[in-house]
């Protein structure tokens, strides 16, 4: 499919399911075109991919397609001027990072390449971002997106990245939301959700892991929330924030009320975490031996055993601070090294990281921002993995997911997610699940809606139920 779009100069987004091996398939599509046209001259394609996984792309295009000449344009040694236009057109492939092509875009447009590829593509589902800007400025044949969840949240997501492979083929972006969006999102309306399939299909080859072709080639995986107490601290440190909440809303309105909402969701998240998250006074993890969190509490239950099965454990948070905290009390407990990847890691470190991850004498645990570790990343020595906190984005959870539920996984995956008993957390995950209703809510994906709630709801959303008979 690939080769045939690009045979007839169509753009295409390859958007099959986190693990299938994109990856694999666009340096397929590079040895192909080598070996279909032995005699054609040879112009390199870009890669445009997130820092987390530059590294990657080049090792597995030495893996793979090792008569492939790959270029890394990355960090503050890259080439400039003449000599990154002189050295790209000696290569095949050329790999590059968002960040760096926001930077050398103009630099980058002086090279003659075939083919652009975007992946990780939701990273221009804004068309008017910097980022966006300057990769669809940059001239080629062929454009290709790579993305596992292609209408993120909004059809005008998928437009911009479609308008990247194939500019204009969707109208202009007030056209289309005018034309389309607000009739599908708004109105549900059939006929017009019909009529887009029909025109973006062509496009567009997704494939999921439940597809039957697809689904004995991967073992399975499980979900589960887990539902953990509060420790007497937590729950006194809970009650207090809510009181002050409640009473600071009553005199906010507008923007100033939203920001106090989001605000508020951010330090729930901290108390359910760790009090030390919250408090940020550096204090210990534990007292006297005893737990200060049910998360941690319900964590380290869960490490213990993964160990006992010699298993391996990613362990996802939104929050660096919350992975600082964790690190040294896991390596402690573990009497192993046990690893962090945030956006503050270099992709040297990043890539160092992985590979000693996923060796033979790997540690038996991983922590990773949701951001930064979320994307891209092969991590299938990991057959566990546990969400510390949760982002209430279901597209961002399971690629972070997909870090270990991918193809070169030979073991069932089993997935965690940590909710506290009797807050916050708890509501929003009922809420989800449908055993909570909201009249005034539209939910969707994220925290925003939560914002938009009446005082009554936020209050009923809030407030700290204590329960009998936790998970933990």
């Amino acid at each position: 499919w690939l080769y045939w779009m690009s045979e007839n100069n169509l753009g295409a987004v390859l958007a099959d399911d986190m693990g299938l091996g994109k990856t694999l398939q666009l340096l397929s599509l590079l040895a192909v075109e080598r070996a279909e046209h032995p005699d054609r001259e040879v112009k390199p394609t870009l890669v445009v991919c997130p820092t987390s996984v530059v590294g990657n792309w080049a090792v597995e295009a030495e893996k793979f397609v090792p008569g492939l000449k790959v270029m890394v344009h990355h960090g503050p040694q890259r080439d400039n001027g003449e000599a990154l236009v002189k050295n790209a057109a000696k290569v095949d492939l050329v790999v590059t990072s968002y960040g760096v092509v926001t930077r050398d875009f103009k630099l980058l447009g002086g090279v003659n390449f075939d083919r652009v590829v975007l992946d990780e593509a939701q990273a221009i589902k804004n068309s008017s971002t910097r980022v966006s800007k300057a990769v669809r400025s940059l001239p080629s044949r062929h454009r290709v997106a790579l993305t596992g969840t292609p209408v993120e949240n909004r059809l005008s997501e998928m437009r911009s990245i479609l308008d990247f492979c194939n500019p204009g083929v969707l109208g202009s972006a007030s056209f289309f939301r005018n034309h389309f969006a607000k009739a599908i999102e708004r109105e549900q309306d059939e006929d017009m959700t019909e009529r887009l399939r029909q025109l973006t299909a062509p496009f567009i080859l997704r494939r999921l892991k439940t597809d039957a072709a697809i689904i004995d080639d991967l073992p399975e995986k499980s979900e589960r929330i887990i539902r953990v107490d509060m420790s007497s601290e937590q729950a006194s440190l809970y009650k207090a924030l809510v009181e002050d909440v409640q009473q600071q809303l009553d005199q906010r309105q507008g923007m100033s009320r939203k920001g106090l909402v989001l605000a508020t969701i951010t330090r729930i998240k901290q108390i359910c975490n760790h009090p030390a998250h919250f408090l940020g006074d550096g204090s210990p993890l534990t007292i006297k031996g005893k737990h200060r969190s049910g998360k941690v509490e319900a964590l380290m239950d869960l490490l213990d055993d993964a160990v006992a099965e010699e298993r391996r454990t990613l362990i996802f948070t939104q929050y660096t601070a919350f992975g600082r905290i964790l690190a040294p009390y896991l390596s402690d407990r573990l009497g192993a090294d046990i690893p962090f990847l945030h956006g503050g890691v270099s992709k040297t470190g990043r890539d160092r990281m992985v590979a000693d991850f996923q060796s033979g004498e790997g540690p038996p645990a991983m922590i990773l921002s949701l951001k930064a570790g979320g994307t891209g990343l092969n991590l299938t020595a990991a057959s566990i993995v546990v969400h510390m906190d949760r982002w209430w984005n279901p597209a961002v959870e399971n690629q972070a997911t997909d870090r270990a539920f991918r193809i070169g996984q030979k073991s069932n995956v089993d997935v965690y997610k940590m909710i506290t008993a009797g807050t916050m957390e708890e509501s929003i995950q009922d809420i989800l699940d449908g055993k909570m209703h909201l009249a005034s809510a539209i939910v969707g994906e994220g925290e925003g809606w939560i914002t938009e709630l009446n005082p009554d709801e936020l209050a009923m959303l809030m407030s700290y139920r204590e329960r009998e008979g936790a998970d933990v």
